[in-house]
């Protein structure tokens, strides 16, 4: 790992952390044209063409448009099958593959352990790494790679994904299944994981790798969630209104929806229990 100061490095973090937390709640209109131009490259990286974009202004606006897309489960039943197909793959399951493919050459340019790939401290017993306020983790030797793991990786994960996404995507279609989204601006948590190990020096990606890191953080930057179909694109615009309460007891400035906390700009605004 680069010389520096743990400590150092980690205030340096915690601001790009920062940054990509109000990217995550932004609620700025749309960037439509870098949405755009970012979707029809994964699109290309996919091999497809260009799609037609349908901008919708909230996610139940897009459930008409979305009908009989494939949900996760179909997804997973088409990898398990190993039977000759007439179709293709659906492109949602090619984007999936191809963004997995990315974080694995991401953390092969990570020089130290990436915690991404192996979660558990190295010992004979695996157990992990404890979490900690970071301070008190850097000067009990936990290292530095770990804590940038903890408090970007994984805050940024339950903030967004356990504190919006889920409640969101619940009040969306209560328990039935949703077809499988992006969710744009809410993708933040690996899209700056990678990004604070690059910006602090501590990982070297390849041409390739960097220029489609940066094309997901310029998505995450530009809009709100998405489904990819095959001819058809449907973007969701950001909201209009979000306001987050800190989640007690968090080490590392977790956040969550505050109840009714999202409001979109057709008026839509989720409710659900915790």
């Amino acid at each position: 790992m680069r010389g520096g100061n743990p400590h150092e490095l980690w205030q340096q973090a915690v601001r790009i952390r920062r940054d990509w937390l109000d990217q995550a709640l932004c609620t700025e209109p749309a960037d439509r044209a870098t949405a755009e131009r970012c979707l029809t490259a994964l699109y290309a990286r996919a091999s497809r063409p260009r799609p037609r974009f349908v901008w919708v202004d909230s996610p139940v606006q897009a459930l008409p448009l979305i009908a009989g897309w494939p949900t996760l489960d179909q997804l997973f039943a088409h990898v398990r099958d190993p039977r000759p197909r007439r179709t293709p793959a659906p492109l949602a399951g090619d984007i999936a593959v191809m963004s997995s493919q990315l974080r694995g050459a991401l953390s092969a340019g990570v020089p130290h352990t990436d915690p991404e790939l192996s979660p558990a401290r190295t010992s004979r017993t695996k157990e992990a790494w404890p979490e900690l306020p970071p301070g008190r983790a850097l000067d009990s030797g936990v290292p530095l790679g770990v804590v940038l793991h903890q408090g970007v990786r994984t805050a940024l994960h339950r903030s967004l994904a356990h504190g919006y996404r889920q409640p969101v995507r619940a009040a969306l279609a209560g328990d039935a299944p949703v077809p499988v989204c992006w969710y744009g601006q809410q993708d933040a948590s690996w899209i700056a994981y990678y990004d604070v190990l690059r910006r602090l020096g501590l990982a070297r990606y390849g041409p390739d790798e960097a220029r489609h890191l940066d094309l997901w953080a310029d998505l995450a930057r530009s809009c709100g969630w998405w489904w990819p179909g095959e001819d058809v694109c449907v973007v969701v615009d950001r909201p209009e209104a979000i306001h987050v309460e800190p989640v007690p007891g968090t080490a590392h400035e977790q956040v969550r929806l505050a109840p009714r906390g999202v409001r979109h700009r057709d008026g839509w605004q989720p409710s659900w229990h915790r």
